[in-house]
């Protein structure tokens, strides 16, 4: 079964190995229809009152018995990624002049690139995640220098920006006011894909010097808002994925790309963000 979240949803994320017996093991109730990691029988097979009785008086397994993936996992992985993004941001910061952003542009078609292989990758590749961070740090290190130099404080503004919609999304997705359903992952993407097309058909037109009004006035603090509100969107599919993925056994490996989900969408949300609070604050 195919995660909702665009970064998970192929052959290979967030499923268990052949070591873990049971999982697609016959066919499943409509209930679970949209979970990938309903529990069943192992092999289809129907336990009796008898072995029921004696997985629920065993101890529970914990992550070192079984290699599944847990919460732990998941922050610390994240945790990772996310310090290796900032250190490698901070290097471009204090090294790279303010002129030689052409050089963060190559760097950030390197992290789209290698993106893309981690996001097709059947298998999971701690090494990749982190060469990712590190090269999307170096752009946004640069990328965050260029407007600071034009916007002085606008970094430390779109930092906590970012933290408080990370926060604010955490919170309604746990409190149930978010509900992570089929309808809504797929009107969610819908908008996104569009989104991302408006920003491409954007960025060729002012390529040719033209301006359809993105980022400036009115219709680009739109813009920018829709774009936050599609990064909280992105977060609340990393959440649902993540609790899936905890909650059906999913190999602890997977931890790893959840983490790379996490950062997607907070580079996502960051990067808005800046966009928003620049046009904002305009020629001050």
């Amino acid at each position: 079964m195919r995660s909702s979240n665009p970064v998970f949803s192929r052959e290979g994320s967030f499923t268990r190995d052949s070591g873990y017996a049971g999982f697609d093991a016959g066919p499943r109730s409509s209930a679970h229809a949209d979970n990938p990691y309903a529990q069943q029988a192992p092999y289809g097979t129907q336990l009796t009152d008898q072995q029921l009785a004696e997985m629920y008086g065993a101890p529970s397994a914990g992550p070192l018995q079984t290699g599944r993936m847990t919460m732990d996992d998941v922050v610390a992985r994240t945790a990772l990624t996310l310090l290796t993004l900032v250190a490698a941001g901070t290097v471009a910061w204090f090294t790279v002049p303010v002129e030689s952003y052409n050089v963060a542009v190559l760097v950030a078609l390197a992290a789209f690139a290698v993106g893309l292989v981690i996001t097709f990758k059947r298998s999971v590749s701690p090494p990749l995640i982190l060469l990712y961070a590190g090269l999307e740090g170096f752009f946004l290190g640069t990328l965050s220098k260029v407007f600071e130099t034009l916007w002085p404080g606008i970094v430390i503004q779109a930092v906590l920006g970012t933290t408080a919609v990370f926060a604010a999304t955490l919170i309604a997705y746990k409190s149930g006011r978010i509900r992570v359903t089929p309808r809504y992952a797929k009107i969610g993407i819908s908008i996104a894909i569009g989104f991302v097309i408006l920003l491409l058909v954007n960025s060729i037109a002012w390529a040719f010097g033209a301006d359809l009004g993105l980022r400036s006035g009115p219709l680009g603090i739109l813009v920018g808002l829709l774009g936050i509100a599609l990064g909280a969107f992105f977060l609340t599919l990393d959440f649902n994925d993540i609790e899936g993925g905890i909650r059906g056994g999913a190999p602890q490996q997977e931890s790893w790309r959840a983490a790379f989900g996490l950062t997607l969408s907070l580079v996502w949300i960051y990067l808005e963000m800046l966009r928003l609070i620049a046009i904002l604050r305009g020629d001050d």
